[in-house]
C-alpha cells in the first residue's frame, strides 16, 4: 500500500510540474473556489441568527453589535444575505471560467507537447507501437484530464475548505456535540482511500483496453481494401467485439466499487446527523445549548457530511484522469534516443559526399543487418543499390537519415559526422521517395509545396513537368486544386508516385533517394520517372534502390548488396561481364534465365 501511495504521490507531482506553466491560473482558480465555499457556508449562519434573532429578540448576538431593535437586526440579516449570495454567485462564475479555460489550456498543452516529443522519437518507437494507441492517448486520455480539470479540482478544494471552517466552527460552538459530527469522518477517508487504491488499477486496465479498440479500428480502417478483398468483414467484426466487450468487462469491474461507495457513505453521514439532531435537541430542551447554535448545528453538518458522498465520484474522476495522465506523461518522458548535434550546415552548400565507415548496426533484436559496412558515395555520383528483399538495402537509407542509431561506425556527409550536424539541417539535405508514398489529405499542389518554403504555383508546375506529374494533372477536374484524399487514395499508385518526386524536387536537397520508388508502378510510369531523372539528378547525389534493375542501369556504379555486405559492385555492363549474383538478377527479369 505505500508503494502505492507513494506512486500516485508521484504521479501528481509529475502532473503539478506539467502544468508549471500556468502556476498563476490554478492559484486565482483555487483562490476563486475557496472565496466561493466559505460564502456557500454563510447561509446556516444566517438562519442560525435568524433563529436567535426572534427568540431572543432585543437579547440576540445582533444586540450587542448596537442593533438593538428586531426589524434592523432583520435588515441588516437581509443586508448581508444579499452580499453574501451576491459574492457566492460571483465566485462561482469566476471558479467555473478560470478551471475550464485552464483543462483547455492543459489539455492543448500536453497534447502539443506530447505530439511535439512523438516527432523526435526514432522509428523503431513507431515500429513497435501502434498508431491506434498512440491516438487514443493524445485524444482520449487528455480529454479525460480534461474532464477532471473542469470539476473535480474545484470539488477536492471545496471539501477541504467546508471540513476546515464547518468544523472549526462547530467545534468553537459546542465542541461536545461536533465531536459526534466527526465520528464517521474516519471511516469515510479510510473507505475512500481504500476505494481508491482499489479503483486505480482498474481504471488503469480500462485505458489500455480503450488503446486496444482504437488501435483496432485503425488498422481495421486503414485497411479497408483487404477486408473486404478477402471477404473478412463478419471475421473483423467478431474481433471487435471481442475488444469491445473486453472493454466493457473491465469497466464493470470498476463500476462494481464505484457505484457501491456513495451508498455506504451515506449511512454514515446518517448516523452522524441523527446524533446531532438527537444529542444537540436534548441539550437546547434542557437549555444548555442556544436554539440558534442548535438551528446552525443541524444545518451545517450536512453542509459537513453531505459533501463527503461526492467524494466517491470525485475520487473516480480522479482516479481515471491519473490513469490516463500517466500514459500521456509516460509517452512525454520517453527518452529520444537519438538527438541532432550542434553543428549547423547549410544544405545550399552541401557538395553530397557521403561515407558509411566500419558501420555496425541491427534491428532490436536481431542480428546484425551491418557489420564493419563501408561505403564511399562520391558527390554527385548517381548510385543504383540492388539485392534481395532483406539484405539491408533500405536501412543504408534509414541510417543515413538517422532514423536510427548507430551501434558503432561514423556516417560522413562531406567529410562530417551526421552526429555532430544539426539533425533538421541533415533531413533537409536530403530528399526522399520512397515506395510507400505518403501524400497528405489535401490539393495536389499543396502536397507539392509540403515541407518547402515556397507557395509559388509556378515552381510547384515546374516541378511536376520534371517529374511527368504536370499532363496528367491538367487533366483533372480541379488540376492543381484537386484533393487527393487520405493517403492520396483518390489518385492512382504512378500518380502518387509522380507527386512524390515532385515534392521531393521542390525540396531541392544536395542529395536525392529513392528507395523502391518505381516497385510498384507500370512500365509507362517507370519510363516517365526514368526521364524526370535525367534531368533531376543533374548537379547531385542520386542513391537509387531498386528491384527492377532497369532503374538503375544508366548508374554510374551499381552495389549488389546481400546479407549486408557488398557482394559486388560496378557499372552495368561490368557486373553483366563478371556473371555473378548482378547477372543472374538481370537473366531472371529479363526472362532469359536457363
Amino acid at each position: 500500500m505505500t508503494q502505492n501511495k507513494q506512486k500516485n504521490n508521484s504521479d501528481l507531482l509529475r502532473l503539478i510540474s506539467s502544468l508549471n506553466a500556468y502556476r498563476l491560473r490554478i492559484y486565482t482558480a483555487i483562490s476563486c473556489s475557496v472565496l466561493n465555499r466559505i460564502f456557500d457556508l454563510a447561509p446556516p449562519v444566517l438562519i442560525g441568527l435568524s433563529v436567535d434573532v426572534v427568540v431572543q429578540e432585543e437579547n440576540s448576538w445582533l444586540a450587542t453589535l448596537g442593533f438593538s431593535s428586531v426589524p434592523s437586526q432583520l435588515g441588516i440579516l437581509a443586508f448581508a444575505s444579499l452580499f453574501i449570495w451576491t459574492a457566492e454567485s460571483f465566485f462561482e462564475y469566476l471558479y467555473g471560467f478560470l478551471w475550464r479555460n485552464l483543462a483547455q489550456s492543459a489539455q492543448h498543452s500536453l497534447r502539443i507537447k506530447a505530439y511535439k516529443h512523438i516527432q523526435e522519437l526514432e522509428m523503431s518507437f513507431f515500429e513497435n507501437d501502434s498508431t491506434g494507441r498512440l491516438m487514443s492517448v493524445m485524444n482520449d486520455d487528455i480529454n479525460q484530464l480534461e474532464r477532471f480539470l473542469d470539476h473535480g479540482a474545484n470539488q477536492i478544494i471545496q471539501l477541504i475548505v467546508t471540513v476546515i471552517i464547518v468544523g472549526g466552527a462547530m467545534w468553537i460552538i459546542a465542541a461536545d456535540v461536533a465531536f459526534l459530527a466527526f465520528i464517521p469522518i474516519p471511516l469515510i477517508l479510510w473507505g475512500s482511500l481504500n476505494f481508491q487504491k482499489k479503483l486505480g488499477p482498474r481504471y488503469k486496465e480500462v485505458r489500455k483496453k480503450a488503446g486496444d479498440i482504437s488501435s483496432r479500428l485503425s488498422n481495421n480502417l486503414g485497411g479497408m481494401l483487404t477486408i473486404k478483398s478477402f471477404v473478412t468483414e463478419d471475421w473483423e467484426v467478431n474481433r471487435l467485439i471481442q475488444a469491445s466487450d473486453l472493454y466493457r468487462q473491465s469497466n464493470r469491474k470498476a463500476i462494481q466499487y464505484s457505484a457501491a461507495f456513495i451508498p455506504l457513505i451515506r449511512f454514515a453521514i446518517l448516523f452522524a446527523f441523527l446524533a446531532i439532531l438527537l444529542v444537540g435537541g436534548i441539550k437546547t430542551w434542557n437549555k444548555e445549548m442556544a436554539i440558534g447554535a442548535y438551528s446552525f448545528l443541524i444545518f451545517i453538518t450536512q453542509r459537513l457530511l453531505w459533501p463527503l458522498t461526492t467524494l466517491g465520484h470525485t475520487l473516480d474522476e480522479y482516479q481515471r484522469s491519473m490513469a490516463s495522465t500517466v500514459r500521456v506523461l509516460d509517452l512525454i518522458d520517453r527518452p529520444i534516443n537519438i538527438s541532432g548535434g550542434s553543428l549547423q550546415i547549410n544544405p545550399k552548400q552541401v557538395r553530397g559526399e557521403v561515407i558509411f565507415k566500419n558501420v555496425n548496426f541491427n534491428y532490436y533484436e536481431r542480428s546484425n543487418t551491418f557489420k564493419n559496412f563501408n561505403l564511399k558515395i562520391d558527390a554527385g555520383m548517381k548510385l543504383g543499390i540492388v539485392g534481395s528483399t532483406g539484405s539491408g538495402k533500405s536501412t543504408i537509407i534509414k541510417l543515413l537519415l538517422r532514423l536510427y542509431p548507430l551501434n558503432s561506425g561514423k556516417i560522413l556527409i562531406d567529410g562530417i559526422d551526421i552526429e555532430k550536424i544539426n539533425l533538421r539541417d541533415l533531413r533537409r539535405s536530403i530528399s526522399l521517395v520512397s515506395q510507400d508514398v505518403y501524400l497528405f489529405q489535401g490539393t495536389i499542389a499543396e502536397n507539392i509545396l509540403y515541407g518547402s518554403n515556397t507557395d509559388s504555383i509556378i515552381k510547384v508546375e515546374e516541378a511536376a513537368k520534371l517529374s511527368e506529374a504536370h499532363s496528367f494533372i491538367e487533366k483533372l477536374p480541379n488540376k492543381y486544386e484537386t484533393i487527393v484524399g487520405e493517403r492520396g487514395q483518390k489518385l492512382s499508385g504512378g500518380q502518387r508516385q509522380r507527386i512524390a518526386l515532385a515534392r521531393a524536387i521542390m525540396k531541392d536537397a544536395p542529395i536525392l533517394i529513392l528507395d523502391e520508388a518505381t516497385a510498384s508502378v507500370d512500365n509507362e510510369t517507370e519510363a516517365a520517372i526514368q526521364r524526370s531523372l535525367l534531368k533531376i539528378t543533374k548537379s547531385r547525389t542520386t542513391i537509387v534502390i531498386a528491384h527492377r534493375l532497369s532503374t538503375v542501369r544508366n548508374a554510374d556504379r551499381i552495389l549488389v548488396i546481400d546479407k549486408g555486405i557488398i557482394a559486388e559492385a560496378g557499372t552495368h555492363n561490368f557486373l553483366i561481364e563478371k556473371k555473378g549474383l548482378y547477372n543472374d538478377l538481370w537473366k531472371v527479369q529479363a526472362g532469359t534465365i536457363d
